[in-house]
């Protein structure tokens, strides 16, 4: 979720795929991760109804073409994780009361995918969507370990130009277990947590993944596929939509 590789221009090509997105370990060295907890937030939101109304995203957030993604996918359930203090960081990165914030490019894509998965009863969970430029800073501050985290760069791209989403799913489960349920229903096992820095945590990893966590990865990329939007290899919860790959003025716009 972390990941901010600003490579030379010989290696951007391999960069671009890590981007903002999210933390995975270096394939040249082994340090020992940061620490993660596997607890599922307390604050997440439940989907809305139709009826409900999804107060507007700020004035500033609206200039660059944020919007609520609850505005976009009412069945949404948002599970922030970076409002929270159960991520790798281990504290709170974003305000109470943060949104997810995605930019409108990505609605009709995420509406699909959404779609998608209502046929078999799945939900989509949002873990990470627009991340403020001073947020990635707080991150690499906290954790200054370029095989983590990243140092942000002069530009933003993936999650910090709202172009990328960590996502899971979710079902109606009876007798789900406790470190599972968000909202009224069960988080789906996809064989790891969120920003889990094991080799499990890649998005095609077979060793040491159930098959049946195998195969629910599966139909979350199918969905979010159809939408148009692409895993990062290195982590099976991150979504990239079209463009994210490119840099633009850092944004950094309210979340609230």
């Amino acid at each position: 979720m972390t990941r901010l590789r600003w490579a030379s221009t010989a290696a951007l090509a391999v960069s671009v795929t890590l981007l903002t997105a999210c933390t995975g370990p270096s394939t040249t060295s082994q340090p020992t991760s940061p620490s993660s907890t596997s607890a599922t937030s307390s604050t997440a939101i439940r989907p809305v109804s139709s009826s409900a109304p999804i107060p507007p995203v700020s004035a500033a957030a609206r200039q660059v073409g944020f919007v609520d993604v609850r505005s976009v996918v009412p069945s949404a359930i948002v599970d922030l994780r970076y409002a929270t203090p159960h991520n790798f960081v281990g504290i709170q990165l974003y305000p109470t009361g943060a949104r997810c914030l995605v930019h409108e490019s990505l609605a009709d894509g995420l509406r699909t995918a959404a779609a998608a998965l209502r046929t078999s009863g799945d939900t989509l969970v949002f873990w990470d969507c627009y991340r403020p430029h001073s947020v990635q800073q707080t991150m690499f501050e906290k954790v200054p370990d370029p095989a983590w985290v990243a140092a942000p760069g002069p530009y933003s791209r993936s999650h910090e130009s709202g172009r990328s989403v960590d996502v899971t799913l979710a079902t109606h489960q009876p007798g789900c277990p406790v470190d599972r349920r968000i909202a009224d229903q069960c988080l789906v096992d996809m064989g790891t947590d969120f920003d889990s820095f094991t080799p499990q945590a890649t998005a095609f990893a077979t060793e040491g993944v159930p098959v049946a966590a195998q195969r629910n990865r599966a139909r979350l990329r199918a969905a979010m596929s159809a939408g148009g939007l692409s895993v990062y290899s290195g982590e099976w919860w991150h979504f990239d939509g079209a463009g994210a790959d490119v840099a633009r003025p850092i944004i950094d716009v309210p979340v609230t």
